[in-house]
């Protein structure tokens, strides 16, 4: 039995689920989700709406994965619809700027053009000051993916620690050519 597929989601309070067949439901405050289940597990709701449970339907090991997979991806749409989620990201670097018009993010990031991206649908980004954007919306995925490509436009560099990171993540410093005794 999986360690975390056994254990019974509970569903919180303003949040309707329901499952028709393969496909599960979530309703909330913020938004619905939807997502198609996986053939080899099955998700009833049970205790009159109160939790939810997951069950595989034999002991093969994608079975054992699909497992705790869809009951971790379950209880992120439940979070997500009652109370979404949100990443911050700063840039750190002379010069680093960011501005945000209508649904495109800008970026002047050290390079000799700007970059542009556009905000999926399903998200909201602020940009509160030219240094640090907010990305927050109901979907963990595309919460994290979206926040993860942004990152990767420019990553922290090892010396100086300039580049986009996460708010309050720490880059270990190198030293450089100078501490070589």
């Amino acid at each position: 039995m999986s360690r975390i597929g056994k254990i019974p989601v509970a569903i919180l309070d303003g949040v309707k689920v329901s499952v028709d067949g393969k496909k599960i439901t979530v309703e909330g405050p913020k938004g619905h989700l939807s997502r198609a289940l996986d053939a080899s597990v099955d998700v009833e709701v049970q205790d009159g709406g109160k939790s939810l449970v997951v069950k595989r339907q034999n002991d093969e090991r994608q079975s054992k994965a699909m497992h705790g997979l869809t009951r971790a991806l379950v209880r992120n749409m439940i979070e997500g619809v009652k109370n979404g989620y949100e990443k911050k990201l700063e840039l750190v670097g002379v010069g680093y700027v960011c501005n945000l018009a209508g649904k495109k993010l800008s970026l002047r990031v050290g390079f000799a053009n700007e970059l542009k991206r556009d905000v999926p649908d399903g998200l909201t980004v602020v940009v509160p000051d030219q240094t640090h954007i907010n990305i927050s919306g109901i979907d963990k995925q595309l919460v994290g993916q979206f926040a993860a490509e942004i990152r990767s436009l420019r990553k922290p560099e090892p010396y100086k620690g300039k580049g986009i990171r996460y708010l309050g993540e720490v880059i270990k410093l190198k030293p450089g050519k100078a501490a070589k005794a």
